[in-house]
């Protein structure tokens, strides 16, 4: 117990006090430098509790500032030196992201791929697409199956330029990695890759990185309790090196089996080799994350980031964020397939952004080819099935200090998907579309 029952944030607004906080703030600072002991991060947080009673008036309601300093110090204090430099390592990309976000009308982002970009624009501005406005006016000539024609061959377009650079490189390539942040679509164009390369004659073999998770209980969680899965962290990086070393050499390697239900690395294992013309092929969130694979040469592996890079702006003359095309997949690929209600992954997304952020977005830098998975027409699909929630959680998390994020999400998408006409009917979208990995039908077989 704490004589703490608030805390103010860097907004000015009261929140309540949650001693797990600081647990998981600890927690995830040693996750990052290998270590993953909770007894000892939860005796530290007692540690910065105490502190804090002794050093903080007691009429006085802390601030977030003065939490993270007295966890510096208390770090520093019991020799966790590597965690305490990752936990302000952590705090100071926190302060300059906040920093960005002030400056990003100034200036441009490094983690936007601009060459792609500014192909996508042209496209879109050639074909009439580059607005809501002009969109509408398309739909109303009935030119819904051109849109979509014009949109498909131009995602197609993409997968058979980086198939046939892969196929260029096949003499030195051992690895595909094929990334992205969540719901860019890496299922559906790790597909369609793997079938064109096939009729060049050469072979993928998945490795399934999933399976190298730690178990459950080792891993970070949130301020909310929610399990981070989005952090590099929670892989076996080192195994993974190791697994792919030996297999480049022709070894023969045991794949660990992970149960999702247990939330553990069972005792299961899967014997793997590949041959001499076989491709290794990776579909992982932090495909390009250096770590991933840093024992293994660079001319040996080839690196395709994926995201959907949409050009179009609303009325206020505001671009569509792709993050908010992508939570709106994810929404109906979770509830689909996880039975997640919508409202979970709202309110998990600001944990997802923020590993994106740190580990998957700024890592298309080192990309051989980027793939556009933005079909325009996806967004009057989503607002016939996700208009209305989003009108309610603008107005259910108006006031609630602890859900600003999902507040700020659902008001920003229910402004506009307010101006995007609704399609019911799904039935014009092709069975291979990458859209039908969210939205179900698809004629792709997903494993």
């Amino acid at each position: 117990m704490t004589r703490f029952t608030y805390v103010i944030k860097r907004s000015g607004v009261k929140v309540p006090f949650t001693p797990n906080r600081i647990m998981n703030a600890i927690y995830r600072a040693a996750v990052a430098v290998g270590g993953r002991d909770k007894k000892t991060a939860e005796n530290l947080t007692l540690q910065v509790i105490k502190y804090m009673e002794k050093t903080i008036p007691e009429n006085k309601i802390p601030t977030v500032e003065q939490i993270q300093d007295a966890t510096e110090k208390i770090l520093i204090e019991n020799g966790h030196a590597k965690v305490a430099k990752a936990y302000i390592l952590y705090r100071d990309e926190r302060a300059r992201m906040r920093k960005q976000r002030e400056l990003q009308t100034i200036c441009p982002s490094t983690n936007i791929p601009w060459a792609k970009i500014w192909q996508v624009l042209d496209w879109t501005a050639s074909h009439d697409l580059h607005s809501i406005k002009h969109y509408k006016n398309r739909l109303e000539n009935n030119e819904l199956q051109r849109i979509v024609s014009e949109s498909e061959m131009f995602y197609e377009e993409d997968i058979k330029l980086s198939a046939h650079e892969i196929c260029e490189r096949r003499n030195n390539l051992r690895i595909v990695l094929i990334s992205g942040p969540s719901s860019s679509g890496k299922t559906t164009t790790t597909i369609k890759i793997g079938q064109i390369l096939k009729q060049m004659g050469i072979s993928l073999v998945a490795l399934n990185v999933d399976n190298y998770f730690f178990d459950l209980e080792k891993h970070p969680k949130d301020e909310f309790g929610d399990y981070d899965f989005e952090t590099p962290q929670a892989l076996d990086l080192s195994l993974i090196n190791r697994h792919l070393s030996e297999l480049i050499k022709g070894k023969e390697v045991y794949i660990p089996f992970y149960d999702f239900k247990e939330g553990k690395r069972g005792h299961k294992q899967t014997k793997m080799q590949i041959g001499e013309n076989d491709i290794i092929l990776i579909d992982s969130l932090h495909g390009l994350y250096p770590p991933m694979t840093e024992d293994v040469a660079p001319e040996k592996k080839f690196k395709l980031y994926l995201e959907p890079l949409l050009q179009m702006k609303d009325s206020k003359g505001q671009y569509i964020r792709w993050t908010d095309i992508r939570l709106m997949r994810r929404m109906l690929r979770d509830a689909a397939h996880r039975g997640y209600d919508p409202e979970r992954t709202l309110t998990h997304w600001h944990y997802v952004r923020s590993g994106e952020m740190r580990n998957i977005i700024p890592n298309n830098v080192h990309a051989d080819f980027i793939i556009n998975s933005a079909m325009p027409y996806e967004l009057s699909i989503y607002k016939s099935r996700l208009f209305d929630s989003f009108k309610d959680w603008s107005e259910k998390f108006k006031k609630d200090p602890l859900r600003k994020d999902a507040y700020t999400r659902s008001k920003r998408i229910y402004e506009m998907l307010s101006e995007i006409p609704a399609l019911e009917d799904d039935s014009f979208v092709p069975g291979d579309s990458v859209i039908r990995e969210f939205i179900g039908g698809s004629s792709l077989e997903y494993h």
